[in-house]
């Protein structure tokens, strides 16, 4: 089902149609194609080739203001060497298009599938082992991401908090703290929204969307997918327990300052989202509540 080249009718599948014809391995085959919802940064397609589905990544309006296409693919191919992402095409790399398998048999996570231990412990293997998997051809630690974001909303005259001084100021602080106490750079995925956890019927887990992926420190991973599944307390001393082989005080204080580092880093990319994006999602309530739980 769904819509055969040729048969577009907005500027979004006139961009998806324009970028098939251009894939050669396809030339001369059954094309169609529907919409997949979800995401708040690209326009995303299921495309069916003669039978087999892939999934197509069309990037968003101003997202290269902030990712870099050649390093997600570089990321990505280093997690499918380690077998937890589909398999991806370069058909289109030039372009910063992503297409992959599509993912057969998997849904999307939810927040309430992490209250599940077991698919917490599997999702923490995945993060160990692309950690573990060697460094990127990008460095851009949490603190280079808000400064980014920082100079953005300036230069765009975007929205900030009253307080954003004082939120400034902590943020100087933090980093400070962090940095003199020593930066443990590794592969870092960096963006843990629920949908990107793939989960199958048995519980394991595969990690998709890796367009924010960098060299970062290895805590901001575990702070922000803490953050990003309101876990408590004692979850996340499991967490750092499991992660490391043991429970470590000084660990935990960096996840908790990460938390609140990456809340200021989704809230003020939000607010650069909001004067340039076109996806139909409302930006500013995000960014909005991600500045008040900082």
């Amino acid at each position: 089902m769904g819509k055969a080249p040729s048969e577009a009718s907005t500027d979004a599948e006139r961009e998806l149609e324009a970028a098939l014809c251009q894939v050669v391995a396809w030339g001369g085959l059954t094309l169609s194609y529907v919409p997949v919802h979800g995401g708040i940064s690209n326009v995303n397609w299921r495309v069916n080739v003669d039978g087999k589905s892939y999934f197509v990544k069309i990037p968003g309006r101003g997202t290269e203001m902030f990712i870099d296409r050649a390093v997600a693919l570089a990321a990505a191919q280093s997690a499918e060497r380690l077998g937890i992402v589909p398999r991806n095409y370069d058909y289109l790399a030039a372009q910063g298009i992503e297409i992959d398998d599509f993912l057969e048999g998997r849904r999307a996570s939810t927040n309430a599938d992490f209250l599940d231990q077991t698919i917490r412990a599997n999702a923490i293997g995945v993060y160990r082992a692309f950690n573990n998997s060697g460094l990127l051809p990008l460095t851009k630690t949490i603190f280079d991401m808000i400064d980014e974001h920082f100079d953005q909303v300036r230069s765009l005259g975007g929205r900030t908090p009253a307080d954003f001084p004082w939120f400034t100021e902590q943020y100087h602080l933090a980093r400070a703290a962090l940095e003199a106490s020593g930066i443990d750079l590794v592969s870092c995925f960096n963006d843990p929204m629920p949908g990107n956890f793939m989960l199958d019927a048995d519980k394991s887990v595969m990690l998709i969307d890796y367009e924010y992926a960098s060299n970062n420190d290895r805590c901001y991973d575990l702070g922000v997918w803490c953050g990003e599944m309101f876990f408590d307390d004692a979850v996340e001393n499991e967490i750092i327990e499991a992660y490391s082989g043991r429970y470590d005080f000084a660990m935990k204080a960096r996840l908790v300052i990460h938390k609140a580092l990456a809340d200021l880093k989704w809230a003020t990319w939000a607010m650069v989202q909001n004067r340039v994006s076109t996806l139909s999602f409302d930006f500013y309530k995000y960014g909005v509540w991600k500045h008040m739980r900082a």
